[in-house]
Order: C-alpha cells, then structure tokens, then sequence
C-alpha cells in the first residue's frame, strides 16, 4: 500500500533529489526518498544491533569485573605512541 506524504525541504536538499532524477540514478522524487528512508532504516539498524551484539555485552562484562578496565590516560599514551611511530615510517 501506498501513502502519500507532503513534505519541506531545504533547498539544497530538494536540489540533490533533483540532481539525482535528472541524472537517471532514480526515476522519480519518490524513489529517492525511498532509498534515504531504506538508507536510514539500515543505519539504525545496525546501530541497534551493535548497541546490542557489542556494547551492551562489553558493559556487562566490565560491570562484572572493573579491573579489566584500562585507564584514558594509557588509551590516549598508546595512541599518541602509535601515531608518532607512524609519523617515522609513513606507509
């Protein structure tokens, strides 16, 4: 089933749907703003799934047992070592 739905968009925005019709990558407004609503669905998607699959397990099991935490300032000394080490030997 099909809705119709009467929405405002800024120009810029109204402008790349139309770019993309008049450059045939889509046959019509709807179209496009189809694959944005399906484009979007996705992202969430699969920030909820990674919410779920990692996070949520990685907070559980740093609850369970906080000394396998490892401090800001030794994440942020690594990266600095890391990226001064790339900085000697750029590849």
């Amino acid at each position: 089933m099909i809705e119709k739905r009467t929405v405002s968009l800024p120009s810029d925005q109204a402008a790349f749907i139309d770019a993309k019709v008049s450059s045939g990558d889509y046959a019509s407004v709807s179209e496009v703003v189809r694959a944005g609503i399906r484009a979007l669905k996705e992202r969430d998607e699969a920030i909820e799934r990674w919410l779920r699959e990692q996070v949520a397990p990685t907070y559980d099991a740093m609850k369970g047992d906080p000394d396998r935490a490892v401090s800001s300032a030794s994440v942020f000394s690594n990266i600095r070592a890391r990226h001064a080490e790339r900085q000697k030997d750029p590849k």
